[in-house]
């Protein structure tokens, strides 16, 4: 009978009592093989780089802002991330699912909770605690921004209108419509107010830069003087 590989995963730095519990748990798991712990943040990229685990756990209170999840999601998308917090919202949790996160649990989560969160993140699912952080069963989700929506999202959190969105990223209006009501239903808002209203990242991240962005400068610096619509 074939085994299955277990499951290769790496741990950024922890307070002590939650390191310990981490290292207690998956001590304790024959499925789960721990590359390395207690990673400096700042090293994160180069041990994804180097060892590609399957899984990364992270403490959400280093993340300098929502969207390096995001980063971090597109630029190493072999492997999972699950992020363990304190006190956050379900708005901050949608946001987090929302940039790539596979699971957003409470520090305080129950080792079964944490153990099943790591197994389901590992097979590419998405998971949150129902209810506040801490209790609750996990539920699997399916949240995750495309990465163009995950553009769209970041010029509808800057304000632009719908047509200055399809010209930045050279897409149509209604795609651009499309996009935003499906960012909406994600990230669990009815309006784009109510996406403005969330709760912002510390730092915004950088505006998308693409050719297309690009060209939209030249554009506008030729065409803006004869236009007045």
């Amino acid at each position: 009978m074939h085994e299955r590989s277990p499951i290769t995963v790496a741990i950024g730095r922890f307070e002590d009592l939650v390191a310990l519990g981490l290292r207690t748990l998956l001590a304790d798991d024959p499925n789960v093989s721990v590359l390395a712990q207690d990673i400096a943040h700042e090293r994160i990229p180069v041990l994804l780089r180097a060892h590609r685990p399957r899984v990364l756990i992270l403490d959400v209170g280093a993340l300098r802002d929502l969207a390096q999840v995001r980063e971090l999601s597109l630029q190493h998308p072999h492997t999972r991330l699950v992020l363990l917090g304190a006190g956050l919202s379900a708005a901050e949790s949608a946001q987090l699912l929302a940039f790539g996160a596979s699971a957003c649990l409470g520090k305080d989560s129950q080792t079964r909770d944490v153990r099943n969160a790591i197994h389901l993140a590992s097979r590419g699912l998405q998971v949150m605690m129902q209810g506040e952080y801490g209790a609750g069963a996990t539920r699997v989700s399916d949240s995750r921004l495309t990465r163009r929506e995950g553009d769209v999202l970041l010029l509808l959190r800057r304000g632009r209108s719908n047509a200055q969105i399809a010209l930045a990223l050279q897409i149509g209006v209604e795609t651009v419509r499309t996009h935003a009501r499906s960012i909406y239903r994600k990230l669990g808002v009815a309006s784009r107010r109510a996406l403005i209203a969330l709760p912002a990242p510390s730092v915004e991240p950088p505006e998308p830069v693409s050719r297309p962005a690009r060209r939209r400068v030249a554009t506008r610096a030729v065409t803006r003087r004869p236009l007045h619509d």
